[in-house]
């Protein structure tokens, strides 16, 4: 380039840049152009590339590091309703917690509902509990109020049990439980055993948002994203998340150049026994790697076959998978291998991996994998025999922070040696396998990517537990590579995206602290001051609130919690932090704690439900 095509769209000079460059690892300056990195170096030769059209932004010595990638996040279908639900994401007691209930049921109109879907768990809480449903009932007696935590359990108010329809006569779901009185009536707590259907299909029972409203949703959900840091994603489908229908408010906002997180998108079978007609479908009707850097199609999964769906819901027995898996995975990853698509397959045990890999294996010897960037998601309690076999295949493994909020149940059932290792990510990362890190967002763990770094650095659980020894933890550098560079091989761009490296996307993010540098305990805290995507500033605040090019109209409706509490930990923050020490005097109060240790305890136990102390 010579002349006035060599200049600079954009120019940050005066920080300090982790590149994840091993050629270039530090650097004080970037140029941007045509969305892409032009140089990174000292501010002298930097600058050199500035023209009287070139935007310079004084980065004021703060630390910058690539835009965070998550691995595997329920985007899509996440923002269809994110306005409409009230977030308990990083929220450190109970009594906020009920308080932004309280609140949020004062402005609901008839007949809307009050939703806490999921991102939080109750070892998060000072209280170390869930809310009883006498205590949600008496805050909400005619709002309908549906809290879902993770894949376990669901607490619906009386007034939420009347809006779908749930009675003494309803039938009991496959797979799951309405629990009930001694005279059968439903008592408004739904659980998982062990698939989370009934959760989700009564969760599909409420109000849905307007298309336009749905739109301002999503808008809002990516906001949130790129206020903790968050530039790309890979989108893993989901439960009721039909395509191509669910996928118009992405592709509008695509179209109308409004996405504010790059998408690489996995399409996700719908029905069950018909898995492989609906593969048949789409490999003629869609196109491996089509689309743009914002929005593009990545393969198939996280559901391949309902078969394989091995739910993790550790507060129940690991769940054998059908003797027809094999027949009917193969089906389906030899139709994918065939047309060169691409996988990914929800593994939760190793006992599913392993028999995965039977069939993967088999597939192996007639149509060659090789180039085919399939992987296994969660993969918790993988073996070191699996972790080499998938090598063997040139397969690779995204891992996810659920064990941030499962853990205490997880040792709770299979003890604290089983968990210090669950997953090995340390051993895997050992071996050379490609290795990622998500979330699984938003229902089963928090959008919050630093809450996943700070598992992956310290061992912790969210509650404060600590899962794993030094040895299976990972250092800052290692586990900040697993949120970037590490996660652009899952959607085949290696090379293109997750560094700030000449030639890469223009995507880099200033933290509000040193990343590097701040105590452990801070690392969940972070979000970001500027976040920049192809050179476009899409969120900014405090000393650079100013430069803000992406602010989105305010949420809708206008009762949306996301205008009165934000999203992670938004509202604490706002009220000047909690009070965990009164919270806790709470909950150590002198009273009859029923512990549940088994479903069949819950119908004697709603008889006793005066004790404000009741742990599920």
């Amino acid at each position: 380039m010579n002349g006035a095509s060599a200049l600079a769209d954009v120019i940050l000079h005066h920080g300090n840049v982790t590149t994840l460059d091993r050629s270039n690892p530090t650097a004080t300056a970037v140029a941007i152009r045509d969305g892409r990195f032009l140089r990174v170096g000292a501010d002298a030769d930097v600058l050199a590339l500035a023209g009287p059209a070139t935007k310079i932004i004084d980065l004021k010595g703060r630390r910058v590091l690539p835009g965070l990638i998550d691995n595997h996040l329920h985007i899509i279908r996440g923002g269809l309703s994110f306005n409409m639900e009230l977030r308990w994401d990083g929220v450190r007691t109970l009594a906020d917690a009920m308080d932004m209930l309280k609140r949020q049921i004062a402005v609901t109109p008839p007949p809307q509902w009050v939703r806490v879907v999921g991102g939080f768990t109750e070892h998060q809480f000072a209280e170390k509990r869930l809310p009883t449903l006498e205590e949600i009932n008496a805050v909400a007696p005619d709002t309908p109020v549906f809290l879902l935590h993770l894949y376990d359990r669901a607490l619906l108010n009386a007034a939420a049990l009347r809006a779908v329809g749930y009675t003494k006569d309803t039938p009991e779901p496959p797979g799951g439980q309405i629990v009930r009185d001694a005279r059968g009536i439903p008592v408004g707590l739904l659980l998982a055993k062990p698939n989370a259907g009934i959760l989700y299909a009564t969760l599909a029972k409420g109000p849905k948002l307007p298309f336009e409203y749905q739109l301002n949703s999503t808008r809002h959900f990516m906001r949130e994203l790129n206020r903790l840091g968050v530039t790309g994603a890979i989108d893993a489908g989901g439960g009721s998340q039909n395509y191509p229908d669910d996928y118009a408010v992405i592709q509008q906002l695509e179209q109308e150049r409004q996405l504010t997180i790059r998408l690489a998108y996995n399409l996700f079978t719908q029905k069950p026994k018909g898995e492989k007609q609906d593969f048949l479908n789409w490999v003629k009707t869609s196109t491996y790697k089509q689309g743009s850097d914002y929005f593009r199609h990545n393969g198939a999964g996280e559901m391949l076959v309902f078969s394989a769906a091995d739910f993790e819901d550790f507060r129940q027995p690991r769940p054998d998978m059908p003797p027809e898996m094999e027949r009917e995975l193969e089906d389906v990853v030899r139709l994918l291998a065939t047309n060169r698509w691409p996988w990914r397959l929800h593994a939760t045990y190793d006992e599913t991996i392993s028999r995965a890999l039977d069939v993967y294996e088999r597939v192996a010897r007639d149509v060659p994998l090789n180039g085919l960037k399939w992987f296994f998601d969660h993969a918790e309690t993988i073996s070191e025999r699996s972790i080499d076999r998938i090598a063997a295949l040139g397969g690779g493994i995204a891992v996810q922070h659920r064990m941030a909020y499962q853990g205490e149940y997880f040792v709770e059932r299979y003890g604290a040696a089983a968990a210090s290792a669950t997953p090995p990510f340390a051993r895997m990362l050992a071996l050379g396998l490609p290795v990622s890190a998500g979330t699984d967002a938003t229902r089963v763990a928090s959008y919050n990517p630093w809450v996943s770094l700070a598992w992956l650095v310290t061992g912790k659980t969210v509650g404060g537990l600590r899962l794993y020894p030094e040895r299976n933890c990972l250092d800052r550098e290692t586990a900040l590579r697993m949120w970037t560079e590490k996660v652009a091989w899952f959607s085949n761009e290696d090379g293109k995206k997750g560094r700030i490296e000449v030639g890469h996307l223009a995507d880099l993010i200033v933290p509000d602290r040193d990343y590097f540098s701040c105590p452990e305990s801070e690392i969940p805290e972070i979000t970001a001051h500027l976040t920049v995507i192809g050179g476009k500033i899409v969120y900014a605040a405090s000393e650079f609130a100013d430069l803000d090019e992406a602010t989105p109209p305010p949420a809708m409706p206008d009762w949306s919690p996301v205008r009165r509490f934000g999203g992670y930990a938004a509202w604490g923050d706002r009220q000047g932090g909690t009070a965990p020490k009164a919270a806790m005097r709470q909950t150590t109060s002198a009273c009859g704690r029923a512990q549940v240790g088994d479903v069949h305890d819950f119908t004697t136990l709603w008889g006793a439900l005066g004790c404000a102390c009741w742990a599920v």
